[in-house]
This record gives C-alpha cells, structure tokens and sequence, in this order.
C-alpha cells in the first residue's frame, strides 16, 4: 500500500494516524542507494516486499485486526445518518442523508435537486433493527430549505437545514453529527472503506471494511463495495469514522473508446437490460472537495452562520461524532405501543407531579402545569430556531408537606428564566435586524408548491395544509423568552403595545413579567399549603384566576378562551404581541368590529369599547393580518359560539388589512417566527391573496 499511492499521500496518511516512521524510512534505504534527505520517494520495487517488511500493512490498517473501539465508533457515526423521503405524485423516492452540523443534513442533488423538493422531504433517524432484531422507532424531521440549502450539480451534493424538533418534540440533538474536514490523509490507495446506508429505503445497513479503494481521482474517489438505489447520499467513512466521500454513484467499465461494456466484454446498448452492465466501481466525492465548493458561496446573516459551523475545522485530533450521542448500552426507544403519561408513575415529559394528600390518608395525583420552563442550557441567539423554541413547559411539582423546598425549587426555575431570556436579548442586539434579500428567498421557497390563482377553497386548503405541515416547532406561552427579546421588536429596538402604541423597552417588560411569574408561583404554594385536599378542578380554577388577576405584558389576539387555553394555539407566536395589562384587560374576549365615527368615540388609549365589539387604536392592520393568519391555520375553531369572532365580521378583518400595508415591523415578525416555528404568515408573504382566498371554510 505505501508503494502503490503518491508518496506525499502516503506521507499525509502515516501522519494523520500518528504511525512510526522508523519502518517507513528503513524500506526507503536499499544496499546501493542512501535514503534522500526527504524521504519523500519510495525506491524499492514490489518483487522486493517480503516477509520482513510485511509489517508494514499494519500501519494502514491493512491487518484484519483491529481494537474493538472500531465498533463503538461505527455505533455513534451510524446515529447521524438517516433515510431521505421525498414525496412525490407517484410514491415519491428515498435517498441517505447525514448530518454535518448542529443544523445541517448533507445528502446528493439527484436526491434533493431543488429547495421546493427539499420541502416536501423528511429524513427519519432510526430507521433500523436493534440489538435484538426488533425494529427501533423511527423518528422523522421536515427539512427546512428556506433556512438554508445549498447544492451542486457537478459535485452531487446537497446541504439542508433540518427543524430542530420532530413533530413528537423529539431533539434533533439527540443524533450528533459528522464533523467534516478538508485536510488530506483520510484515506489512499488500498485502503477499505465502510458505507452506511439505505439500500432500497431499506432499514439502515452498513458495507464493512471490504470495500477497497482503487482510485483517487481530483474530485472523486473509487471502491468496491455493495450498494443500490437508496444508498445515494451515504458517507463514506475510514476505519477512524472520519468521512471519507459522499456516496453518489457506481461507475461502469468502458472500453479504451468510452463505450459502456457489458459483463460478457461486448459494447452494452440502449435497450439491453440494465443488469448486464459491468460495473467497475462505486464512486463518491471526495469531502475535501465539496468544504471547498461551499467555502466558495456567498451567503449573509444566517445562511452564513450555518454554513460557517458546518466548515469550521476541528480544533484536535481527527474529528468524531458529536458528544450526547449514546453508548451502544444505553438503549433505544423501540417500537413499541405507547403507554400513559403516568405509567410509572411520572409523566414522560420528565415533569413531575404535584401530589396531594386527602384527609383520610389517600394521595391523589395531580397533572399541574404552571409554564415554568427549567432550561437545560443557555439558549441560542432568539430568532434562531434553536432559541428556546422547543420548549414544553415543565410541570411544577410539591407535597404540600414540602412546599417550602418546592417553592425554592419553582423560584430558582423563574430566574433562570428571567437570566435565559435577558440573554436572548443581548445576543438580539448582535443581530441583522431584518434581512430582506435573505428573506424574499426564504418565502419563494417556502410558498414553491403553492398556486397563488387556483380557485379560493382551493387556496384556502393547500395555506391550511402548508402551514400546520411546517409548523414543526411549537414554544409554550412564554413571552418573555421569545416574543419581547427578538420577535416583536421594532425597527428601533423597543416594543411597542399593539393597542396603545406605548413604548417600552424589551427588558422592562421581561422583568415584570419576571415578577408576575414569581407571583403567580408564590400564589400556587399558598393555595396547595391551604387547600390540601383540592382536586385536579379546583386547582384549575385556582390557576386560572392567577393568570386572570396577574397577567403578562402579552396579548393573544385571538383570546385564549376561545380555544379554552390549549396549545399549541396559546404559544404560537404569530397572534401574539405585546400589550400592557391595561389594554389587555380592556379589550378582553370581545371580537374584532370597526366603529364608524371611531375618531370622535375613543375611549381610551387602548381603542373603543362596546358590549360586542373592540376596535383598537393602533395596529389594526396587523391584529387583522395576525386573525387572519389563526384563522387559516386552525379552521373550524373559533366562532362555534355568539361572543367568538362572527364570519360576518369577515370584511372588517379585509379591510384593515387592506387599509394599512405590511411594514418593516411586520416582515421582522413574520422572519423571525419562521424562524422559530417553521412556519410563515401568508398574509405578510402575499397581501394580495386576502381577497382571493374564500375564508368561508374557516367558521364552524
């Protein structure tokens, strides 16, 4: 092997693997002929390899041999790499897929050619047997083109951002990634390579180490190995794990003219089976070369950003799958039918319960949420999809005997959420406030699929589908994580109440907000210490008044009680904007109308008040905008009774939306929250649509 590669791979080879040159340099001396200074040529003639210099294959891992580390490392390597749907009209096709950063799938362009068949794709982790033969639970993540994608046709190579979250809340964290790395030395001549793959679409497999490399071309590399459709897409790795190629293709044998042969020598023709081509082999690109295609694109803000993570090189050493992936004897979630939440007792979410003790001695379990999020590490930037987007909520848990520890516990949850989201806003003020280039591309390619002329229920329905599919992460109500830091802020950094028009700065309303939370807390242990053999209703109750008698900076414009506080209606980002408590409380659940002599009737800062309808002072464009977008995403879930929102008050909603044009503010909004979420406000995206849309299907 060290003689039948370039010298300077070779060299590359040996020091990337740390060997000892002591052998190398011994068999570069013969009895004639010193060793050159450089020791860059290796002079001795292949007849001359014998049994004393044999221990050479050793340094190249050539020895069938090797430390049983080589199986834990495939274990964690095999983690990143998952099967690729694209749907289609006729079934669709699969492919393979690896993650190469935190954020960042890498598969082929014939698998994924374009953004908008980017977005209508999955990837799904663990899609494969265990240990005991059983098949593990598979877990899909939509792909997110309007966040990034980057292709290339010559190289075969595509890169996508992945959503964060499983629609099941599963982390996209939990299965690591390849690091990548441009430096030579992964590989030469001789060596074996192992693929892990998708043949077919079939559960994960892997071709293990006999699978020789025969050619290192400038962009390419050529192995033996057994792959078929399906496998598009895999990385190919070295015995260390590190990425090799990118699988794309098998490579036919030609004749000394460029004829395709077939496996009896003769030419292979069009309209002869395709089973009889002769196949010389599999082919991948080499990595080095597709960090360099990328390293060469333009790209801004956070395109830029994820790109940037994905060719930083590593820091030591040759780079392995990321940390948190787990151990082979850790275990798998296997496919298996669900249970309750509390079947062992304690909900799966990794929430606990407050317990209640009645006065004959019996304990009643209580399903409690306070929306007192426990982060497990600081968040990133707000705006960024992994900025605290996944949060659940986490439920509070006490035995009344013990509600003082409780009470420290809830208290130390609610600073470390006032810390988390004072810090989303210092890492907001780093950032583009909107890039509006970077954001027409996002939203041509999230609307790709879309018909903006067919009829309108069509319309209606495919904005419907749109939106609920690319709604992948779903926050908890928790405004001052997300929505005063980075999301409703406007151009001049400060938020302003969508009825009032009054300003504030960000951290004044995440500090009072702060306070309320700590409040309502506090109000919950006092109650459990006083009424200890309340039940799961009146507890309820108790938590609703709190909310009622203590409310955030936040209104819904869509109030909560019309779709009776679920979520993830309550924490979607869209129909939410700041708003004093004042406001909030005057404008309470009375639906939209306008008032005709509204100018001479104001009755306060907030807007006009009636017994059957609210029309605020400012904002009126975006409150509808925002209506409209709740509307189209939830159909058939408001207006089911007289004091929700009428679809006779349909046009009021029209016109304000017509009357006051989408801003700088709105698209910010609507950037940011894609962002978060996955999904957009078609409303913002395309005003023009408002009246083409038949809204008629949305009502009950």
């Amino acid at each position: 092997m060290l003689y039948a590669d370039d010298p300077d791979r070779v060299a590359k080879r040996l020091a990337r693997l740390n060997a000892d040159w002591s052998l190398a340099r011994s068999i570069e001396q013969t009895p004639t002929e010193p060793a050159t200074s450089t020791g860059s040529t290796l002079p001795l003639a292949p007849e001359t390899f014998g049994a004393d210099v044999l221990g050479l294959e050793r340094l190249m891992g050539r020895n069938n041999l090797t430390g049983v580390a080589f199986l834990e490392g495939g274990f964690r390597a095999a983690r990143s790499i998952g099967r690729v749907t694209v749907a289609g009209p006729a079934g669709g096709f699969h492919g393979t897929g690896f993650m190469v950063s935190p954020s960042l799938l890498m598969t082929n362009n014939h698998v994924l050619r374009s953004p908008e068949e980017a977005g209508h794709a999955v990837v799904e982790f663990n899609f494969q047997a265990g240990l005991d033969g059983l098949p593990l639970t598979p877990v899909a993540f939509a792909l997110e083109p309007q966040r990034f994608f980057a292709t290339d046709r010559d190289l075969d190579f595509s890169v996508v951002a992945v959503a964060e979250r499983s629609q099941q809340g599963t982390p996209l964290a939990d299965f690591g990634r390849l690091p990548l790395d441009g430096a030579q030395g992964k590989a030469i001549l001789g060596e074996f390579v192992n693929i892990v793959q998708h043949p077919n679409g079939e559960p994960k497999q892997l071709a293990l180490r006999e699978n020789q490399i025969i050619d290192l071309l400038d962009q390419f590399i050529h192995y033996e190995t057994d792959t078929a459709p399906g496998s598009s897409g895999s990385p190919v790795f070295n015995d260390q794990w590190e990425v090799v190629a990118l699988h794309h293709s098998a490579v036919p044998k030609t004749d000394g003219d460029g004829h395709l042969l077939a496996i009896d020598g003769t030419v292979w023709r069009r309209g002869m089976d395709e089973h009889r081509l002769a196949w010389k082999a599999n082919e991948g690109v080499r990595i080095s070369r597709v960090l360099e295609a990328l390293s060469r694109l333009t790209l801004t803000a956070g395109p830029a950003r994820l790109r940037d993570e994905l060719i930083k090189p590593p820091t030591q050493g040759a780079p392995r799958p990321d940390e948190g992936v787990p151990r082979p004897d850790e275990g798998l979630p296997r496919a298996t039918p669900a249970v309750g939440p509390e079947s062992n007792g304690f909900p799966s979410n990794g929430s606990v319960r407050l317990v209640s003790h009645g006065a004959a001695g019996t304990t009643l379990p209580l399903r409690i949420t306070v929306d007192v999020d426990v982060p497990t590490s600081a968040p990133p930037a707000p705006g960024h999809p992994a900025a605290d987007a996944s949060s659940t909520g986490t439920t509070a848990t006490a035995l009344p005997q013990a509600a003082q520890a409780d009470g420290r516990a809830t208290a130390d949850a609610a600073d470390r959420d006032l810390h988390a989201a004072l810090r989303n806003l210092r890492l907001g003020a780093e950032r583009v406030y909107y890039d509006r280039d970077a954001d027409r591309a996002a939203r041509d390619a999230y609307y790709a699929g879309i018909d903006g002329s067919a009829d309108g229920d069509t319309l209606r329905r495919t904005l419907t589908e749109l939106l609920e599919r690319t709604h992948e992460r779903r926050p908890s109500y928790k405004p001052a994580r997300l929505l005063y830091p980075w999301v409703d802020l406007h151009p001049d950094r400060l938020l302003r109440s969508v009825y009032s028009g009054k300003t504030f700065t960000a951290e004044e309303l995440i500090r009072a907000d702060a306070a309320t939370e700590a409040a309502r807390l506090r109000g919950v242990q006092e109650f459990l210490l006083r009424e200890s053999t309340a039940g799961p209703a009146e507890v309820s109750e108790e938590l609703g008044a709190l909310e009622a008698s203590l409310p955030y900076n936040c209104e819904h414009v869509v109030p909560q009680s019309w779709f009776d506080h679920k979520e993830p209606m309550r924490g979607d980002l869209h129909h939410l904007f700041a708003c004093e408590p004042e406001c909030n409380s005057y404008r309470g659940s009375i639906p939209y109308m306008d008032f005709p002599d509204f100018d001479e009737a104001v009755k306060k800062d907030c807007g006009m008040r009636e017994p059957g309808g609210f029309e605020p002072e400012h904002s009126r464009g975006a409150v509808a905008r925002a209506t409209l977008y709740f509307l189209l995403r939830y159909p058939r879930l408001v207006g089911d009774t007289a004091d929700e929102f009428p679809q006779a008050r349909l046009p009021v909603l029209l016109d304000w939306h017509a009357n006051e044009a989408v801003d700088e503010y709105e698209s910010h909004r609507n950037a940011a929250i894609a962002e978060l979420q996955g999904n957009r406000n078609p409303l913002i995206d395309h005003p023009e649509w408002a009246r083409h849309i038949d809204f008629s299907g949305v009502w009950p």
